[in-house]
């Protein structure tokens, strides 16, 4: 299983960790979505590749920005 964790910025609110789960987990490849809203975490699993452009491009569309990646 590959892991990759990314920091994203402006989440303050439970919606706003339930709209990045919900971009980050329709990413082909995808399997499990973790966002911690305390630390700005956000935890992405999957059993094939991660597609490191798309997950970001998925957190972009919730709104939110990744401030850093693996």
């Amino acid at each position: 299983m590959n892991t990759a964790t990314y920091t994203v910025e402006g989440m303050t609110c439970g919606h706003c960790v339930s709209s990045v789960k919900e971009e980050v987990g329709e990413v082909e490849g995808v399997g499990a979505v973790d966002v911690d809203l305390a630390t700005g975490l956000l935890t992405v699993s999957g059993d094939g590749p991660l597609d490191s452009e798309k997950i970001v491009a998925a957190v972009e569309a919730a709104g939110y920005h990744v401030a850093a990646r693996p």
